[in-house]
C-alpha cells in the first residue's frame, strides 16, 4: 500500500510531512526548515525530534471538530470518525493558526486570496444549513476549512463593508462563524454578553457580534491569530494548550487526565516571553469562568499566540455561561478545571484559592487583591453590557439569569479574597 502524506506549511513555507501510520500520524520535519533555524511548529513537537506518534497525532488531530460535527462531517466525505488522517486531507486547508496541510507535495496556495461572497440568500442557506453541514464540506473538495470544538462554526472572510465570504483553498479567512448551540436557549446572545463583561472588568477577551440573516441569529468573531496588511491576510500561529502539551482532544478535561492549571501555569512560565505578565491574564481568566458560570473552560479554551512581538496568551475564546442552563437542561456544576483541587465553585474555599496562586507562582496577597477587584466591579460591568446590548436590539431572558450567577459569585469571590478570610 503506498504512502500517504500531506505537506505541512506555516507561514507559507514547508515545514514537514505528516505521514499516516497504523499507530497515528509521524511529522518528519523538512530539512530545510531546520537548516534555517525556524520555529517547533509546537512545544510538544521540538525540532530535535524527540516525539512520537502521540504528541504529533495530539497536535494535528486537535486541529479537527470534535463531537456531533465531526461525526457529520465524517459521514458527509465518507470516511470513518476516527480517521483523523482523511479528515484532515478533505478539511484541512485553513485551520487554526498558521498551518495548512496540503496533499502529498502539493504546494500551498495561501496567497490566492479568492473568495465566494455571499449574497443574504446565500449567507441565510449557509447559517441554516451548518450544523447539517459541519466546515461546509464540499464534495469536491474547493473549500477546506478546520476548526477545533463541538459547537457548529465555520472560518469565514469578513470585509471592511461587512460583507461575509467563503475562502477557497487555502485562503486565510479573518473570522469565525458561530451559529447557536442546539437546545440550549440564546447561546449567540450568551456568547456575546460574557466577553462584554469581560471587557468591561479590563479582561482580554475575544470580541463577538452578533449578527441576524433571514430571522437566524448567529456570532461573527475576528480571529486573533489573523493580522489583515495592506495587501494580504497573514496568519499568526497558534496552538492550544492540549496541543502544546501533547495531550489528545479526547481527554481535554482535567477529570479525564487533561490539563490543570498547574500544568497551564508550567505552560506559561516555559513558553511565553514574559511569564509573570501571561500568568496574571490566566489567572483573570479563571476569575472571569467563576463569575459568569463558564464551567466549560477546558485544556483547549487557552491558546499560546506566537505573536510578532512574542509568545503569549492568546485572548479568551469560547466565554459563555453554561451554568445557565444548569436548571434547565442539568449541565454540569463542576468545572472543566478545579481551582486548587476543588470543582465545585460553590465549595472553593480560601485554602483552595491560596493553592491555584501558589501553583501560579504568584504572590498571594497582590493577586487576591485583583481577583477581589474584579469580583466587586462585576455586578456592574454585567448590567453595563446587558445594558449595552439591549441598545443594539439584543436581550434575552437568559441574560437575568447571568447577571444573577454574576451577583452570587462575585460576593462569594469578595468574601474568598477578604484579607481575614478563614484558610481552612
Amino acid at each position: 500500500m503506498a504512502e500517504r502524506t500531506l505537506g505541512v506549511w506555516c507561514f507559507d513555507r514547508r515545514a514537514g510531512t505528516l505521514v499516516d501510520t497504523p499507530p497515528g500520524m509521524e511529522l518528519i520535519y523538512d530539512a530545510v526548515w531546520l537548516s534555517d533555524a525556524m520555529p517547533p511548529l509546537s512545544q510538544s513537537l521540538p525540532l530535535d525530534g524527540s516525539f512520537g506518534v502521540a504528541e504529533a497525532t495530539a497536535f494535528f488531530g486537535g486541529l479537527l471538530p470534535e463531537g456531533a460535527p465531526r461525526e457529520l462531517l465524517a459521514r458527509r466525505l465518507g470516511l470513518s470518525t476516527s480517521n483523523d488522517f482523511g479528515l484532515l486531507a478533505a478539511v484541512a486547508g485553513d485551520t487554526a493558526g498558521a498551518i495548512t496541510l496540503t496533499p502529498g507535495d502539493e504546494p500551498s496556495t495561501t496567497s490566492s486570496g479568492e473568495v465566494a461572497w455571499l449574497d443574504d440568500h446565500a449567507l441565510a442557506a449557509l447559517v441554516a444549513e451548518l450544523p447539517e453541514r459541519p466546515m461546509h464540506a464540499d464534495d469536491d473538495g474547493e473549500y477546506r476549512l478546520s476548526l477545533a470544538g463541538a459547537q457548529d462554526k465555520l472560518p469565514v472572510v469578513v470585509d471592511d463593508g461587512g460583507r461575509i465570504g467563503l475562502t477557497k483553498g487555502q485562503t486565510p479567512s479573518t473570522h469565525i462563524l458561530k451559529t447557536p448551540i442546539e437546545r440550549l436557549d440564546h447561546t449567540v446572545v450568551n456568547e456575546a454578553f460574557c466577553p462584554a463583561v469581560g471587557r468591561t472588568l479590563g479582561i482580554d477577551v475575544a470580541e463577538g457580534t452578533p449578527r441576524r440573516i433571514a430571522g437566524l441569529e448567529f456570532l461573527l468573531v475576528p480571529r486573533y491569530d489573523r493580522r489583515k496588511t495592506a495587501s494580504t491576510i497573514e496568519r499568526l500561529h497558534q496552538e492550544d494548550f492540549c496541543q502544546a502539551l501533547g495531550i489528545p482532544t479526547s481527554r481535554k478535561y482535567q477529570s479525564e487526565a487533561g490539563p490543570s492549571l498547574a500544568d497551564c501555569f508550567a505552560l506559561l512560565r516555559r513558553a511565553t516571553d514574559v511569564p509573570a505578565r501571561e500568568i496574571v491574564k490566566l489567572v483573570d481568566y479563571v476569575a472571569l469562568s467563576f463569575l459568569l458560570g463558564n464551567h466549560d473552560a477546558h485544556g483547549k479554551d487557552f491558546s499560546l499566540l506566537y505573536a510578532p512581538s512574542g509568545v503569549v496568551l492568546a485572548p479568551a475564546y469560547d466565554v459563555l455561561s453554561t451554568f445557565a442552563y444548569r436548571a434547565s437542561h442539568n449541565l454540569s456544576r463542576r468545572m472543566a478545571m478545579s481551582i486548587g483541587g476543588e470543582y465545585r465553585p460553590d465549595y472553593v474555599r480560601p485554602r483552595h484559592l491560596d493553592r491555584m496562586l501558589g501553583e501560579a507562582g504568584l504572590g498571594a496577597a497582590a493577586a487576591r487583591r485583583r481577583l477581589r477587584a474584579h469580583a466587586i466591579a462585576a455586578p456592574t460591568a454585567a448590567r453595563t453590557a446587558r445594558a449595552a446590548m439591549a441598545d443594539t436590539g439584543w436581550d434575552a431572558p437568559v441574560l437575568e439569569r447571568i447577571v444573577d450567577i454574576v451577583d452570587r459569585r462575585a460576593e462569594w469571590l469578595v468574601d474568598l479574597t477578604m484579607p481575614t478570610a478563614r484558610t481552612a
